[in-house]
């Protein structure tokens, strides 16, 4: 839950990097919520709680996106690649499952060697 949080709180920060398990979590967590507001819309028979999540937490997604891709030594730019029609978010999920870089690159340290207050 800290790792869906510690996205929230730097909900604009779209320097740095994000690890692979900052990412994940977050999308796991985020995909939980959805589910939950969208069997609350179908009782409710409105969508309405989903929509006004989904448009509160897509800046934050946006930059964990960014900050994942600086892990792995891209710029945040490649996130256009998913607009490319069947092969474009099928690049950008490898680029997300790949391992970040080891040392530290242009957008910082590896925050694997970074302490995590979690």
């Amino acid at each position: 839950m800290n790792w869906y949080l510690n996205v929230l709180k730097n909900y604009a920060g779209f320097s740095g990097r994000a690890r692979r398990k900052e990412y994940w979590m977050f999308v796991l967590f985020n995909a939980i919520v959805a589910a939950v507001l969208v069997g609350i819309g179908a009782a409710l028979e409105t969508q309405i709680p989903y929509i006004i999540y989904m448009v509160a937490v897509l800046i934050p997604t946006l930059a964990v996106v960014v900050r994942r891709l600086h892990d792995t030594g891209r710029s945040g730019w490649w996130f256009f690649i998913t607009f490319v029609p069947l092969v474009g978010g099928i690049i950008l999920l490898v680029f997300m499952c790949t391992e970040g870089a080891r040392t530290a690159n242009e957008y910082g340290a590896d925050p694997k060697l970074v302490p995590q207050g979690v």
